[in-house]
């Protein structure tokens, strides 16, 4: 959120986190707080889910870093794909273009006429991924300011999907439009006409994270969603920025924003963790907090033990060490901390279930195929069996088709298969 850096007067915008840099004169991607994908083409079938179909598992959308392919020195995508086995990223952010109800990158790059974005999708998907598209971030005018209705912030966010064929899609809700109420009524119904009008979207939505699990307007945009009746894939907090001394004030942060779900929708603790997600930044932050492999080992610890629906961070332009002094600062294209590339998109792709390669592989990881969809048939299964609309979380034991199954981690609608390495449920044999 870099709420310590409000934009600035050059063209050139901070290179922490999120602040401003969406902002007015950015033409370049960033990112920020969220699962996804898009693309021109058909997208490649991962064995992990159908989820969303024709696009990756969900798990890989829930597992997705943020990637500003535009600014901040961008990797080359298929490069860490390559030597992490990373198969989804998160661009960002889709804001509105100047005042008008128009969707554009950094508010200057017009959807209508965007030409950079089909190649850096194209190239993930090539190799097998997919993209989420974040809309909104700190600063900036987002659509839902200036729409005027749900409808028509819904119509303006229905481009960019139609436009990348996007099968997942991020709403970051922050400072300033969380303040608006009008503009909050917008988005939250923005995302819910367009959960209704595209099967399958997988729909996150990001806001600030704090001591106290997020704020007044970050609970109040809670209450807005319930009385909406609408209900995302996940809500994901950003614990950093606000005043965080390592994984514990983070995971102290879930656990209380954890009771806040629970209270809002009346869920209880473990369905309210099968919603939440958390949006971790790495090494040094704006609020100069700094954040170690370690620390994101410790939150992923508690994620897949509590079964949280989605893990990323910001980014991956920031996931190699500074050259030279290896702490210059906040920098938006390192990290300020010791370690090897890309050692943070690596617990990324660990909560997505797949293990980092070891070595770098000469093409990306793939599977042994599309999970079948045949109808289960019955036998002599003593677990339950499985069903497309119940949430499993991870060591959850179902039979399906004369096998049993556990789920390696949190999931919903996907369908048990033998996916090896890629599949959310590990086959434990015939019934």
């Amino acid at each position: 959120m870099e709420r310590a850096h409000p934009p600035q007067s050059t063209a050139r915008p901070p290179l922490g986190r999120r602040a401003a840099l969406a902002v007015a004169g950015v033409l370049g991607l960033v990112a920020g707080g969220v699962a996804a994908l898009a693309g021109t083409g058909s997208a490649a079938a991962d064995t992990s889910g159908t989820t969303t179909a024709g696009g990756l598992g969900s798990n890989w959308y829930a597992s997705a870093p943020y990637l500003m392919p535009e600014d901040n020195s961008p990797p080359d995508a298929a490069a860490v794909m390559d030597a992490t086995g990373q198969k989804a990223f998160q661009l960002a952010f889709v804001l509105a273009q100047g005042n008008s109800c128009s969707p554009a990158w950094g508010g200057t790059s017009s959807i209508d006429t965007d030409t950079t974005m089909p190649g850096v999708i194209q190239t993930v998907r090539g190799k097998g991924g997919d993209v989420s598209v974040s809309v909104g971030g700190y600063g900036g005018t987002k659509l839902g300011q200036v729409c005027g209705t749900p409808e028509a912030t819904a119509a303006g966010y229905q481009k960019v999907i139609t436009k990348y064929s996007l099968k997942a899609i991020d709403f970051d809700l922050e400072e300033p439009e969380y303040e608006n109420t009008a503009a909050i009524h917008n988005e939250i119904g923005a995302a819910k006409i367009l959960q209704q009008n595209n099967p399958g979207l997988y729909v996150s939505i990001t806001t600030a994270g704090t001591n106290a699990g997020t704020g007044w307007f970050g609970t109040q945009m809670l209450g807005e969603a319930k009385s909406q009746g609408f209900t995302p894939d996940n809500y994901s907090i950003m614990p950093f920025d606000g005043g965080f001394n390592g994984a514990a004030a983070q995971t102290d942060a879930l656990v209380k924003f954890n009771a806040i779900l629970q209270t809002t929708f009346g869920w209880n603790e473990a369905t309210a963790y099968a919603h939440e997600g958390v949006s971790l930044m790495n090494g040094r932050t704006d609020a100069a907090e700094y954040f170690h492999p370690s620390d994101f080992q410790t939150v992923l610890d508690f994620a897949t033990a509590h079964g949280l629906a989605r893990y990323t961070y910001w980014s991956v332009n920031r996931d190699r060490q500074c050259a030279g002094t290896v702490d210059p600062g906040l920098s938006g294209s390192c990290s300020s901390v010791v370690q090897n590339d890309w050692d943070f998109t690596r617990y990324t792709v660990k909560f997505a279930g797949a293990a980092p390669p070891t070595t770098t592989p000469s093409s990306s990881p793939t599977g042994p195929g599309t999970p079948t969809t045949q109808v289960p048939t019955p036998g002599t299964c003593t677990a339950p069996a499985w069903s497309a609309s119940t949430t499993y979380n991870g060591g959850a034991k179902v039979s399906y088709n004369g096998h049993d199954y556990h789920a390696k981690w949190w999931t919903l609608n996907e369908v048990p298969s033998a996916g090896g390495q890629w599949g959310v449920w590990a086959d434990d044999g015939p019934c």
